[in-house]
């Protein structure tokens, strides 16, 4: 009689749906051919929506190539995924048919989007909100925040240099010298940064003011030149945040930044606090006090904006000025914000990947803990968990 095979059968591959973002502007994606080929390489199953690459240059075809399975029937995949990636959140009916102990990766919104939060933690389901990716060494190659914000900044100098009627560098012609545009850049974060390295390169002046003073450094090694600020104590926030500011404070700031900004051709303004409505930093007042023809380019618009008189997605000119207030600058470079995005994904997805390939949280991992919104049917991050009635 022949003995009984103790050979066990290898395990279902986890599944992971891309599906296709459904938020109006929005032309990323937040898996790309290049991640796709890593997670299938690390035997994981990945469906994508068909179309879903499409706005940022990544037909079905470049998905199937390297292993992907193009779904044209959404509601199944999100049914039957084990994990979901998704550059903004779900939709309420989309959440609705995950199933009980799905992961979710998204952008979510968790400190104005409670209702979501609760909605996904009923459900089982267990959510990364990638706003809140701890700003450490560590989770740096996760940092979607960061890997965004780049783009924004690059963006809107371009969009300001667009719209602007002068050209940013000096020029030395047969018929004179133009001088240089003379940009100001509100806060020195990532996407001040990068505003910064955009508008020297495009041969302009520029100034940046930030409340931290550590950031002066990093500010003059690209070029620009530091506004100082009054001694009311340091901007510095938890994981190297600006932190919300004494109503003291922003006015002396807005005295000094209002000499700076008169002068000006173009002001990029890009400060916000995680949670909070963005601070007011340029007021009617200073907007009145520009050149004419000036540009603002208010990356906060989405929180609100810098900008007194910003309106987001939508165009101002006050008193000769133009205010821009775009909401979501990186879909407007949708090829690489996806590329960069899709890394981020893929990195944290390593981190609840077990060898086996089984999808699994690790105990007691920072970088997961702090990331991860909702587990077991209920929201447990601690800055969004008492926001919860």
């Amino acid at each position: 009689m022949p003995r009984a095979s103790t050979r066990r059968e290898p395990a279902e591959m986890p599944t992971i749906f891309v599906p296709k973002e459904t938020a109006p502007g929005e032309r990323r994606v937040a898996a790309v051919p290049e991640t796709v080929k890593r997670l299938v390489g690390a035997k994981l199953a990945v469906q994508v929506e068909s179309g879903a690459g499409d706005a940022a240059g990544f037909p079905d075809d470049a998905y199937a190539a390297v292993g992907a399975q193009i779904v044209t029937e959404p509601r199944a995949a999100w049914a039957s995924a084990d994990a979901v990636f998704r550059v903004q959140a779900p939709r309420a009916d989309e959440v609705g048919r995950m199933k009980h102990g799905a992961l979710l990766f998204a952008l979510l919104d968790p400190y104005r989007n409670v209702a979501l939060a609760k909605l996904i933690a009923a459900q089982g389901v267990t959510a990364f909100a990638m706003e809140l990716v701890p700003r450490t060494t560590r989770a740096q190659a996760i940092d979607v925040l960061s890997s965004q914000a780049s783009i924004a900044g690059y963006k809107a100098v371009l969009l300001a240099a667009s719209r602007l009627g002068k050209y940013f560098p000096l020029l030395m012609t047969a018929a004179g010298t133009i001088q240089p545009s003379r940009v100001v850049v509100l806060g020195a974060g990532v996407a001040g940064l990068m505003a910064l390295a955009t508008a020297k390169r495009l041969g302009a002046v520029v100034e940046v003011s930030d409340v931290r003073p550590a950031v002066k450094e990093q500010v003059e090694s690209l070029g620009g030149r530091f506004i100082d600020l009054p001694e009311l104590g340091s901007g510095e926030g938890a994981g190297g945040y600006a932190k919300e500011l004494t109503p003291e404070f922003l006015a002396k700031q807005r005295e000094i930044l209002t000499a700076r900004i008169q002068v000006a051709d173009v002001v990029i303004t890009t400060a916000q606090v995680p949670g909070k409505k963005a601070p007011v930093l340029l007021t009617r007042e200073m907007v009145e006090g520009m050149k004419p023809g000036g540009v603002v380019v208010d990356i906060a618009a989405a929180q609100g904006g810098n900008c007194e008189l910003t309106k987001a997605d939508e165009e101002v000119v006050h008193r000769g000025v133009l205010i821009l207030g775009p909401s979501n600058l990186p879909a407007s470079v949708p090829q690489d914000a996806s590329l960069l995005y899709a890394r981020n994904l893929q990195t944290l997805l390593k981190l609840v990947t077990t060898k086996e390939g089984e999808l699994k949280l690790p105990e007691g991992d920072e970088v997961v803990d702090g990331t991860c919104l909702c587990r077991d049917g209920r929201i447990t991050h601690p800055q969004i968990a008492p926001l919860v009635d």
